[in-house]
Formats: C-alpha cells, structure tokens, sequence
C-alpha cells in the first residue's frame, strides 16, 4: 500500500466526501515539566472528522482505501477545552503505515455515531470507551459496561474523576 501523505488524504475526501473533514481548533495543552524532554511545535498531523460522519469516513477508508483492519479506538480527555478527542487507527492488511483518523466531541454531550453496525471489530472499542469515559455511541447493539459493574458510578479515565487508591471519594469528603 502506498504511503498516503495528509495533503493527499486532505484532498481525497474533499474530492470523495465533501464536508467530512473539519479544521482542528488548536487545544490547549499543558507544559511538560522542565527536566523532561521538550516537545516542538504541536502540530496535527492527522485528519480531523466531523464527528456526525465518521461513519461514513470509516467506511471510506475501509471500502475506497482498503485499510481493513481496525486496531483501535484511543480517548484523548482535555479537560481545559472541555472535549474528548478519538483517535481511530486503521491498518492495510498487506502492510505499510496506519492510516489514523480523529475526532472531537464535547465533554457534556460525548455522543457520536457507532462503528460497530458496518465495522464489527470497533465493539470493544467502543464499549470500553462508553465504560472508562462516558462515551456514548448512538446505534451500538450492545453498549454497556465492560470493565466495571453495572452499579459503578462515574468514568474513572476522566481526567476530572476524583479518586485516592482504591477509594473513590465523593464530593463532600
């Protein structure tokens, strides 16, 4: 599979799939300490998604691009922008560079449209997102907890999630 740049993603889906790409807002992120390494520029080189058509963005990369293989779906929290980021990696089966994928949807409503229906391989992914961050994917078959009890309380990947040991404290200790 040949190595596809992101100005040639970029144009492909403007070409292919007007409007499923969207312009990345810079997010605000926190220095690193001053005794670790230090980081150039943040700079995006990924395809931002509208979170409305991932569906149909996925769906391209798989049947247009032939990157078959969903490996995963990582939840990046930024708390101070008050929004999740998705990053889904995708591989060809014949080998070569992943082909990712992101998307942002808002801490309060962190809702998006399910892979699982057209992708069945996104199931866990999915699920342990609802489960660890409160994601919810609308038309997944089977979404619930996959980690924790159904009586858990709260998602303990949030960065604002208030927990000491094994202890989870409550907003009044």
């Amino acid at each position: 599979m040949p190595r596809l740049s992101v100005e040639q993603l970029r144009e492909r889906f403007a070409q292919d799939l007007p409007g499923v790409i969207v312009t990345a807002v810079p997010l605000q992120v926190s220095q690193p300490p001053a005794h670790g390494p230090q980081p150039g520029p943040l700079v995006m080189q990924d395809l931002l998604v509208d979170p409305r058509q991932v569906v149909a963005a996925a769906r391209y990369v798989r049947d247009t691009l032939g990157y078959t293989f969903l490996s995963d779906i990582a939840v990046v929290d930024y708390l101070v922008d008050g929004l999740f980021e998705l990053v889904y990696r995708f591989y060809h089966v014949t080998g070569g560079p992943p082909l990712v994928l992101k998307t942002r949807v808002p801490r309060d409503q962190p809702e998006l449209p399910a892979l699982t229906p057209i992708w069945p391989g996104a199931n866990f992914h999915e699920r342990e997102a609802f489960d660890l961050y409160g994601i919810v994917f609308i038309g997944h078959p089977f979404l619930r907890r996959i980690y924790l009890w159904d009586e858990f309380e709260g998602f303990p990947m949030r960065k604002d999630f208030l927990k000491q040991g094994d202890k989870y404290l409550g907003a009044d200790e």
